[in-house]
């Protein structure tokens, strides 16, 4: 299986049969879920994928460490120093308050909210990737301090950075409650749902009779034909997500 022309397959088992046509490149897709749901290791099966696939993916880190990552990484099969070796692999730990204080910097300096390089901030000199993943938006949403209006200028110019040099980029979001189903409390950071391309969302589910289960859904997608409905998915060893697209959920159930 290839990608179509414009394009990006996952090559995550069933995740591409939601995905209609697939991720049209350059796109800004958010991971979204509660936490344990599985977003980091669906970012870490996608990095996998896409590299064996000789994708450029770079994964920056505002969370886990690298050797943590790197630990995460070989755990899922991920091949990383023969990716590193072939100039298709870069993980790096960022320090999120940091990034607080240079955009705070720069706006103070400008004395109006002017358009912030993020290059220098972010994107690494020395790797010129085609995929980006950051885990996670919420730490850097947090180093903002409740400065919700810094917080949405800095998205804004990532999210613009990102598309001018054609980057497909997957952000790793943390919410508390799936707001999309019904919920009325609205997270921190609600904006970037709306600057974004694309919401992929991954669930825990608790039946009111059986064990509890993991799910995904497609939210949407600009640009694809996707295949919208709550489908099981499971993370197994050696691998990561594997999404099961005639699974579709059926209740009495709790999305969380």
């Amino acid at each position: 299986m290839g990608d179509n022309p414009g394009f990006l397959s996952t090559y995550l088992p069933g995740v591409d049969e939601l995905l209609g046509d697939g991720i049209p490149l350059g796109s800004s897709v958010l991971i979204e879920g509660g936490p344990g749901s599985g977003k980091t290791i669906f970012c870490i099966s996608l990095a996998k994928t896409l590299c064996e696939r000789g994708k450029k993916v770079l994964y920056m880190s505002f969370e886990e460490p690298e050797v943590r990552l790197r630990s995460h990484f070989r755990s899922f099969g991920a091949r990383i120093e023969e990716y590193e070796r072939n100039g298709l692999f870069y993980v790096k730990r960022f320090n999120a308050l940091d990034i607080a204080r240079s955009v705070e910097a720069l706006l103070s300096e400008a004395k109006r909210e002017l358009l912030v390089d993020v290059q220098p901030v972010l994107i690494p000199p020395d790797f010129d990737p085609e995929i980006v993943l950051i885990d996670s938006l919420s730490s850097i949403s947090s180093a903002f301090s409740g400065e919700e209006s810094r917080f949405r200028v800095y998205m804004e110019q990532l999210f613009r950075y990102l598309e001018s040099h054609k980057m497909t980029s997957f952000l790793i979001r943390e919410v508390a409650n799936p707001t999309h189903v019904g919920n009325m409390f609205v997270e921190p950071g609600e904006a970037v749902s709306f600057l974004s391309d694309g919401i992929i969302v991954l669930y825990n589910v608790f039946f009111q009779d059986n064990p509890r289960k993991r799910a995904i859904e497609v939210l949407k997608m600009r640009g694809s034909q996707i295949d919208r409905k709550i489908v099981e998915c499971e993370i197994r060893k050696g691998i990561g997500i594997v999404a099961y697209p005639n699974k579709i959920l059926k209740g009495p159930y709790t999305l969380t």
